[in-house]
């Protein structure tokens, strides 16, 4: 499983996010998302594509660290998140902690949450951990990708993606000018220049790798 523990970045200066993020995150996962200590929140949701979906959504306004645990997780069905336990949620702690020391990096870390020690790890543990390691770095260009597109791109990428395509084109480019007030060609250049191409192509392998990382991890418990 995986567990997302998302923290808000400069909470004692700011005004308190974690209820408006709960709501957004509703309308990405059906999973639970709760506030668990302060102003952090935490879920476990099954599907790596929607544990994508939530990170990158989460980095998208800069006002986050973001920690995503690979590992066991024992939670009975229907139950709080607050009230879980397991390698998963050790992991997700671990991960928000060292998302929050990525100085000048993209704050967010996958840590994967199995238990073997020095040359006690087995090698689907340490598969594990690699394959950890690289969905993280995917996630951080792709994070970085997000973090830097201005509010007029976003207009566009929103538009396109509540229209089904992914890639901008047959027609939709022409509907999001329309819809918007601009020409096709600004609609064009907002997709080139947001990086979307390169995000939609980029969220499977993110998504395979978190997968790959569990199936090793959860494979040698």
């Amino acid at each position: 499983m995986y567990v997302l523990t998302i923290d808000q970045r400069g909470s004692t200066s700011d005004i308190d996010r974690v209820p408006d993020l709960i709501s957004q995150l509703r309308r990405l996962t059906p999973e639970p998302f709760e506030r668990s200590v302060g102003d952090e929140l935490q879920g476990v949701v099954e599907d790596a594509a929607e544990v994508v979906e939530i990170a990158l959504h989460a980095l998208r306004s800069g006002q986050w660290y973001v920690g995503i645990g690979i590992g066991t997780v024992q939670l009975q069905p229907g139950g709080s998140p607050r009230e879980g336990s397991g390698s998963g949620f050790v992991a997700a702690r671990k991960a928000v902690e060292l998302a929050k020391g990525a100085a000048g990096q993209v704050p967010l870390s996958v840590v994967s949450g199995n238990m073997g020690r020095g040359r006690e790890v087995p090698p689907a543990a340490k598969e594990g951990s690699m394959a950890s390691a690289n969905a993280q770095a995917v996630l951080r260009l792709i994070g970085r990708v997000v973090q830097q597109r201005t509010e007029a791109q976003w207009r566009v990428v929103d538009r396109l993606r509540e229209l089904h395509s992914g890639d901008g084109k047959h027609g939709s480019q022409k509907q999001v000018a329309r819809e918007l007030g601009i020409t096709e060609q600004s609609v064009s250049r907002a997709v080139l220049r947001s990086g979307w191409p390169e995000e939609c192509a980029a969220r499977p392998a993110a998504a395979m790798l978190l997968d790959y990382a569990r199936s090793q991890i959860e494979g040698d418990r």
